[in-house]
Order: structure tokens, then C-alpha cells, then sequence
């Protein structure tokens, strides 16, 4: 299949900070493609790299063959992570406005409908909830039928129902042949909708490849956690006979390698010498696993794991503009 999307060593800095630090990625037509990173990965400085609303230090973006600012705008549509559309529009006046952008436009009221909003079309935008705001605001990015939409955190401070219904809005649009590239931080969005997906840490994608094949090459072995009050170091003896490999500490015992059939023994270990515990569950290892080995960072963050939450420096991304 042909690349859509081609950036080769992408780099930016603000100051002292490196957001992009050498990116380079492709995507191809019609596949999803998530970037995952925490906040200040530099995630939505490479959305604005590759669409052409900020110019990288040095580096080249391909869209369609060409830089982004040469590219159609009726093949592509972003929707930015900071979105503030006037607030006394209603949600059918301001997908309408954007389909007034174009020469071709979808039917306001149809995508209105697609994302949600048929009932609360005539609602200003400041009586939205949140998640009705970005719904709307997802209206704004499909009203000219894109051949290559950019989503920049497309579900956040959206209700768990309206993210799953976004998300099987993606997967009809990308089953019609839309090229969708996608920022998040949620695991399951990116393991349900992306063909592959990168990683992004520090400004480097650290890892690429299809949500399967980075849980097999980096999420590690499946495992046990026990959670129990018993000491650490009396819990780790209790299954140290085991074949398993075990990681203690105050609170909670880890029991590595373990597949389905070995639960039994690991309960049997602990029953036999005595070891009381509250709960006792078996994990698969996942695209959380995967980041968190390959980066040494947590998205969604955990104790004694160094997390991200400064944005990055350039101002916000204040409009739909591309």
C-alpha cells in the first residue's frame, strides 16, 4: 500500500526542551495509526509538525506527496487537542460553518447524527457537556469527507458510553478507506482501533508496531499479583519452591510466568503455608506493560514510575484551523 504520510527525523525545541527529538514514522493509506505518549511526550508539537500549523527545526513531512501546507485541503481534517469554538454557536451552526470552508461538504445534519448530536443540535455550545462539546467538535473534522483525519485526543472528557461510540464511529470510517491518524493516552483505544501503533517518549518514538506484536516483543510474561498484608519477605518464601519468578514487597506479592494451568499451584503454595491474602488475580501482559518496559514511563501513571504531566511549551492550539 502507499504512504499517506511520511515524516523523516523530525525535530523541535522550546527553550531547553527538545519536544521533538528525531521523529521519524509513516502511515499508510487506509490504516489506523495511534501515537501514545503521556502528557509532554511531545504527541500534539508532531500532530502540528505533520499537519503544517508549526514548523519543525529540521527534519521533512510528505502528505499526499507533498508538504502539508501544498496538500488538498479537502483530503485532510484535524481535529486539535485544544479545540474553543464560539461558545453562543449551536452545535448545527458550527458544523455547518465548517462545511461552508469547503466546496464539498457532507451534510451538516447527517454528521451531526454520526457523532451523536441529532438531539442536541440546537444547544449552544456553552450548554454542552463536555463530552457533547467533543463530539460536536469531531463533526467539525468529518464534515469534508477526509481522506486523511488527524484525531488529537479525540475521546478526552468523554463519558465511557461516548468514547465507545466514537470509537466505532473510527472503525466505520477507516472500513470506508479514511487514513486516521490518532494521539491518546487511553491503552484500549489505541489496542481496539490502531493497525500499529508508536511510542512515544521524551520526543523519540521509542518502539513501533501492531498493538500484538509490542505485547509479545516487550509486555513481558503473564503473571500473577496477589494482594495481601502478610510480610513481604514471608510471602515470597511461601512460593519460592515454585518454578516462578517472584517480586515482593509490602502490600503485594508478583508471581511471573505463570500460565493458566500453574494457578493452582501458586494458590496451593500460599494456602500451605498459611498466607492469608485479599485478593489474587492473573494478568496478561498488555500495551501498558509494553510502554512502561520500553520507556520506563506510565501513561496513565503508578507508584515509582516517573510520569509526565507538564504540557508541552508552545501556547495551545486555540482554534479548527489547519
Amino acid at each position: 500500500m502507499n504512504d499517506v504520510l511520511v515524516a523523516e527525523d523530525l525535530r523541535k525545541t522550546y527553550g531547553d526542551t527538545a519536544a521533538l527529538a528525531g521523529v521519524s514514522l509513516s502511515v499508510e493509506e487506509g490504516e489506523v495509526f495511534a501515537l501514545i505518549g503521556p502528557n509532554g511526550a511531545g504527541k500534539t508539537t508532531l500532530v502540528r509538525a505533520l499537519t503544517g500549523t508549526t514548523d519543525p527545526d529540521s527534519g521533512s513531512v510528505s502528505v499526499f506527496g507533498t508538504d502539508p501546507q501544498s496538500a488538498d485541503p479537502q483530503r485532510l481534517a484535524l481535529l486539535p487537542q485544544a479545540f474553543d469554538p464560539p461558545e453562543r454557536l449551536t452545535a448545527r451552526e458550527l458544523v455547518e460553518y465548517y462545511a461552508g470552508l469547503y466546496d464539498e461538504a457532507r451534510d451538516p445534519e447527517a454528521v451531526l447524527a454520526e457523532v451523536g448530536m441529532a438531539d442536541a443540535d440546537d444547544t449552544w455550545y456553552e450548554n454542552l457537556s463536555g463530552g457533547q462539546r467533543r463530539r460536536a467538535c469531531v463533526g467539525t473534522a468529518l464534515v469534508n469527507d477526509p481522506d486523511l483525519l488527524f484525531l488529537d485526543e479525540p475521546t478526552t472528557g468523554i463519558d465511557p458510553a461516548g468514547r465507545r461510540s466514537l470509537w466505532a464511529l473510527i472503525e466505520e470510517l477507516a472500513d470506508r478507506g479514511t487514513t486516521v491518524f490518532l494521539t491518546t493516552h487511553y491503552m484500549e483505544e489505541a489496542e481496539r482501533l490502531a493497525d500499529r501503533v508508536a511510542l512515544l517518549a521524551d520526543g523519540e518514538v521509542a518502539a513501533s508496531g501492531s498493538p500484538s506484536a509490542l505485547v509479545a516483543e516487550h509486555g513481558g510474561r503473564t503473571r500473577i499479583v496477589v494482594e495481601t498484608d502478610a510480610d513481604a519477605g514471608a510471602v515470597a518464601d511461601a512460593v519460592a519452591g515454585t518454578d516462578f519468578e517472584v517480586e515482593a514487597s509490602d502490600g503485594q506479592l508478583v508471581v511471573a510466568g505463570v500460565e493458566p494451568e500453574d494457578i493452582g499451584d501458586v494458590v496451593a503454595a500460599l494456602n500451605d503455608r498459611g498466607v492469608a491474602y485479599e485478593s489474587l488475580a492473573w494478568k496478561q501482559p498488555t500495551l501498558e506493560d509494553a510502554f512502561l518496559r520500553v520507556t520506563g514511563k506510565s501513561v496513565a501513571g503508578g507508584a515509582g514510575i516517573s510520569v509526565e504531566t507538564d504540557r508541552e511549551g508552545e501556547p495551545a492550539f486555540a482554534g479548527g484551523e489547519r
